[in-house]
């Protein structure tokens, strides 16, 4: 059974199941090169077909996340509706949600979008249209390591298809309908959202340096935003598995100047901490009200909220929690894949077999960078004044550079899948350089100067960096977790006030060349651990194609870059 999954909103992507296993995927930025592009995925779904040799009478399904999904806008676009969402214009728009012209306006976008589907050679009679959160729940689930036992499935985001969050049971291959559900006006993830672009950051894209920044405010001021905020929404009786705004809280997507007065004079540190213990402290109590209402103790998360990868830590280090699995990158680029397993778990629910989706494994499933692409440019980079080489083992070359203290850029094999660079697409340094953060920023990266890198150590010596007693497996940096007394081997690699990382366990079967070039900095250096950060100019969608990579090295300060097997240099004084 073959499932074209579809996501075509925000940062769209599109994605190839085939007998429950994903056999591509891929987020249409990584082809337009603009970063979060928000339409139709078509260069995405022609590379899922091409790839993997799929022509559109071999498609069973199509399978498209959200019922529905807003036409869509450009970030200025977006930026102008946050800055005018307590207008009246946004509140006739409210208003108006609640007539049938709601409905009209709905069935006309749904014929947009099967338009779509016919543009690009796919069959539109088998589309099925799946429910935003049944798909953040279902890519969890069925990606999730348990499959012989009851699983526990939380989603919270934003909003999709008038829902920010919901609480279900997964079982033998089968996903409950929802137990609880909250309605998009009580939105944590747009209160997130609302707050960074109150700190004159891009929502949906820069929630995650305020996350960075909060560990550096002092408690005092923590507080004082803390205390501002507790009251925005409360728990409902009973259960608690769901929740409402306090009084006088607006819709949670009309709140701009809401927001805006409330932290008003705070502090931005204070407000990011306020901000961050407030979300912690939220999720944490749900899902342990979630945990003492079910009886399930083993988590699957999924929905862009579990982006947070200091509220993931906080809800794994609950006592009632006995295991937690987060879909990586759980953003909706995910919901193409979750629409896919949900599609195809019901298919086979219908005719009465097993569902056989595996635990998710690796996620390399985009274009692959190729030796032939190296060598098509080398002559023109050798003109140009660059060294090109091709290297038998490119991986103990890598790694030696790394021990010297070099910085390497890394466009090998086949790309990862969503925000997270996991080797393939990477840059790479030695960790324990304490001014490599500052030199990579100068290079490359241009990061805020208070936003931590991440470290990339080998599976099977991650105890020795990182606290981890309940044994959670790592591979996709969606959480973040304390760490040793060896944090001596990674400062550049830590938060550097609370000493927390964000790591990515590399498993030699998930990622043999990486682990490889890992085990060699270790034999040279006794540190089986390097740095690791996203392989991309700032503002731009990370590197996809062996022409991308060698563009980002020509505009700028990198000196080393390792693509396919081959490494390329520039000269010194070049």
């Amino acid at each position: 059974m073959k499932i074209i999954g579809i996501h075509d909103g925000h940062n769209s992507a599109a994605c190839l199941v085939e007998d429950g296993v994903v056999r591509a995927a891929l987020q249409e930025e990584r082809l337009t090169r603009t970063k979060n592009e928000n339409c139709f995925p078509h260069r995405a779904v022609r590379w899922v077909l091409e790839s993997t040799g799929t022509g559109p009478a071999d498609i069973d399904f199509v399978a498209m996340h959200s019922r529905h999904m807003p036409y869509p806008k450009t970030r200025e676009e977006m930026m102008e509706e946050y800055a005018s969402s307590q207008s009246l214009r946004y509140a006739v728009r409210q208003a108006v949600k609640k007539t049938p012209a709601n409905t009209i306006f709905r069935n006309r976008r749904r014929r947009s979008r099967l338009d779509d589907i016919r543009e690009a050679s796919l069959p539109a009679e088998k589309t099925v249209f799946v429910d935003h959160h049944t798909c953040h729940a279902a890519a969890a689930y069925h990606g999730s390591p348990w499959k012989d036992e009851k699983v526990l499935v939380l989603t919270a985001d934003g909003a999709g298809d008038d829902t920010c969050a919901t609480v279900r049971i997964g079982e033998n291959g089968r996903l409950s309908d929802p137990i609880a559900v909250v309605d998009d006006s009580n939105s944590l993830g747009s209160i997130y959202a609302k707050i960074t672009f109150v700190m004159g950051m891009v929502p949906n894209e820069h929630e995650y340096k305020l996350m960075g920044m909060a560990p550096y405010a002092p408690a005092s001021g923590r507080k004082a935003c803390y205390d501002r905020l507790k009251n925005v929404l409360q728990f409902n009786g009973g259960s608690g598995l769901t929740w409402q705004r306090g009084p006088d809280v607006p819709h949670t997507y009309y709140s701009y100047k809401y927001f805006l007065r409330l932290v008003e004079r705070l502090r931005f540190d204070w407000v990011a901490a306020g901000l961050q213990q407030f979300t912690e402290d939220h999720l944490a109590t749900w899902a342990r009200n979630a945990v003492r209402e079910t009886g399930v103790r083993k988590l699957a998360l999924g929905g862009g909220v579990f982006m947070n990868v200091k509220a993931n830590k906080r809800i794994y280090e609950l006592s009632e929690v006995d295991g937690l699995f987060v879909f990586p990158s759980c953003g909706d680029e995910m919901n193409s894949i979750g629409a896919a397993f949900d599609v195809y778990a019901r298919e086979k629910a219908r005719r009465g077999e097993q569902t056989d989706i595996p635990p998710l494994g690796q996620v390399y499933w985009g274009p692959e960078t190729k030796d032939e692409d190296v060598e098509s440019m080398a002559d023109g980079l050798r003109a140009q004044g660059y060294s090109v080489e091709k290297h038998d083992d490119l991986e103990v070359v890598v790694a030696d550079i790394l021990a010297e203290g070099g910085v390497v850029a890394r466009a090998v094999g086949s790309m990862e899948f969503g925000a997270r660079a996991l080797g393939n697409r990477s840059i790479l340094a030695d960790p324990t350089r304490q001014d490599v953060v500052r030199i990579i920023n100068d290079m490359i990266k241009n990061r805020d100067f208070w936003m931590p890198f991440a470290p990339a150590m080998l599976a099977e010596r991650s105890d020795e960096y990182v606290v981890n007693p309940k044994g959670m497996d790592s591979p996709y940096m969606i959480m973040t977790f304390d760490t040793t007394d060896k944090v001596t081997d990674f400062p550049a690699g830590v938060q550097p006030y609370d000493r927390s990382a964000r790591p990515q366990f590399v498993h030699k079967e998930q990622n043999p060349r990486f682990h490889r070039l890992i085990s060699r900095f270790a034999e040279k250096t006794g540190r089986a651990v390097v740095l690791n950060t996203s392989f991309n100019l700032h503002g731009f969608p990370i590197v996809c194609s062996a022409a991308d990579a060698v563009e980002v090295l020509q505009k700028s300060g990198l000196e080393n870059l390792a693509v396919g097997s081959y490494l390329i240099r520039k000269q010194k004084g070049s």
